[in-house]
């Protein structure tokens, strides 16, 4: 299946978001790697991505030109706003990014406009046969009623939004609040809508929930709650708006009529939208889908009504020294290694795999061809029995190699080294992907279950969505150890997968830059992770 790549602007605090598309991805089988542009570099979410582009600021005149830059550059599928700055200058040049094979998931120009002005988003409402508070752009117009709301025409995340309750406050606060809208306060349950729609506009999710607790304008507690009524009134918004992909709506029901005013759209995916993946409406599968070419029709089934959301904040390492002493980095009480191509290598897995398939169907050339094969980049089975004539094999060949007991052995030093460590009594464990048998086979052959305290193969947990850069099995085997994760470090070769989880729950890592390993790529840089050795072995100096 073909890698998908997705870029993210403004990712931020998007964390919760880009795990959302990696868990998605791991239940489709569909390759994809996740890219982050930031000014700074030291988002929190940029430690979720595979990798992060720096990138000027969003209002500078180079922005899209850079932008563009790097999609080409990284032959991006589909780039995914966040926040409301670059949304506009997206949209304005959404056929320059399509003209370099990279779609934009953004609404057309005048819509995105008429959600960054609030008198045009009341206006719009109107127009759906929605109710909508009046706004007034000068408080010396406003007559009542009290209390009432002053905020931005163009504002976002409730910056500089205030209830006021009286007209000496209104006039005081209009002093600071700049090109401002006030419109009546009402008095009731709020909710935010989660819509999703397809590029062409057609909804594919509506998901309302109940806004239970708020910072700073983002929800900290929600229901789910499908109301039939908002369901359909957010339908004839969504026959006029056309969105294309996520836009979020708000709106209050009034208490004393229990009738819907609207209040807001932001035409991207809201900071509580992942609330909602989690409760089934999940877009960013849906992306994914679709991106895929398949077509996705409405989805109103398994979506958890009722379910309630508490969310919380998380502190995550963004940066740290590399190539530190011992006595710098501080005290090691567990280490975690990979197993393919870090403990050993595993083009000799392969090979030996090769062997016995060759053993099987009886010929002594078919393990020389399968290699070849496989040197070439071709699905070397497949070119086997199509050579000779017996496709209907490929099953067979498949299981004689997932399952033999292959022949390979540990890089020179790593038993020494294990046994040194042991002897330190510090904790050994290895975390490794894969089919159970397959691997199972590798660790009696290699005899790591001897030389370690804990192995765990994280398809035996329940599937490939444990996978790494799923933390879940760093997560047991910190538990099982009872040691600080800073007192971890984590040893692998794979720059795509190995160490985002270990990153992200504050553990060391050390790269293990394997030049003619399966994985090996130049794009890893050199203050990517904590350290980067040449040998496996070296690693024992910086533990």
């Amino acid at each position: 299946m073909r890698e998908q790549r997705i870029l993210f602007t403004g990712a931020g605090r998007r964390v919760e978001l880009l795990q959302a598309f990696r868990q998605a991805a791991l239940r489709l089988g569909i390759p994809l790697k996740l890219y982050g542009a930031d000014m700074a570099g030291t988002a929190p979410a940029l430690t979720f991505c595979d990798y992060s582009r720096k990138i000027c600021p969003m209002k500078d005149p180079d922005y899209i030109s850079q932008l563009l830059e790097i999609c080409r550059k990284d032959h991006i599928d589909l780039v995914i706003p966040t926040i409301d700055t670059d949304l506009m200058v997206l949209s304005k040049n959404r056929e320059r990014f399509e003209e370099a094979g990279t779609r934009v998931m953004i609404s057309c120009p005048d819509k995105v406009g008429l959600c960054r002005d609030k008198n045009y988003t009341s206006d719009f409402f109107l127009s759906c046969g929605l109710k909508a508070p009046a706004p007034v752009n000068d408080y010396r117009q406003y007559t009542g009623p009290y209390p009432c709301f002053i905020k931005p025409k163009d504002g976002s995340s409730s910056i500089n939004a205030y209830k006021v309750e009286h007209a000496g406050q209104l006039a005081s606060y209009a002093e600071q609040v700049q090109d401002y809208i006030i419109q009546p306060f009402i008095e009731g349950r709020e909710y935010t809508v989660d819509i999703f729609c397809d590029f062409e506009g057609n909804p594919i999710g509506i998901v309302p929930r109940e806004r239970i607790a708020v910072r700073s304008g983002e929800v900290l507690k929600t229901r789910i709650e499908l109301d039939d009524t908002i369901i359909a009134e957010c339908r004839n918004l969504i026959e006029k708006f056309q969105p294309c992909g996520p836009i979020t709506v708000q709106l209050i029901r009034q208490k004393d009529t229990g009738d819907d005013y609207y209040i807001e759209i932001n035409p991207r995916y809201g900071g509580g939208a992942p609330l909602s993946m989690k409760a089934g409406a999940d877009s960013a599968e849906w992306i994914l889908r679709l991106l895929s070419g398949e077509r996705v029709g409405y989805q109103n089934q398994g979506i958890r009504d009722g379910a309630v959301y508490s969310r919380f904040d998380q502190s995550i390492c963004i940066a740290c020294e590399s190539r530190r002493t011992v006595e710098q980095a501080g005290k090691i009480t567990g280490v975690i290694f990979d197993l393919d191509d870090t403990l050993y290598p595993e083009k000799q897995y392969v090979q030996s795999g090769f062997a016995a398939v060759g053993e099987w169907l009886a010929d002594k050339q078919a393990a020389k061809k399968l290699w070849q094969y496989f040197l070439e980049g071709k699905s070397a089975v497949d070119e086997l029995l199509r050579e000779m004539g017996r496709p209907e094999l490929k099953e067979q060949c498949l299981r004689v190699y997932r399952e033999h007991m292959p022949e390979i052995a540990l890089y020179e030093g790593v038993s020494h080294m294990l046994q040194r460590l042991r002897a330190q009594r510090i904790h050994i464990g290895i975390i490794t992907d894969g089919r159970v048998e397959g691997q199972k086979n590798k660790i009696r052959a290699l005899g790591l279950d001897q030389l370690t305290e804990d192995i765990i193969i994280t398809d035996e947990l329940g599937g490939v969505q444990f996978r790494k850069p799923c933390d879940i099995a760093f997560r047991i085997l910190q538990c099982r150890w009872r040691v600080p994760y800073e007192e971890m470090v984590y040893i692998g070769d794979n720059p795509g997968k190995d160490f985002q989880a270990p990153m992200q729950l504050g553990m060391r890592s050390i790269y293990f830059e394997n030049v003619d390993g399966l994985y090996y790529h130049k794009e890893v840089q050199d203050n990517a992770y904590d350290m980067k050795i040449q040998k496996i072995t070296d690693a024992y100096r910086w533990i």
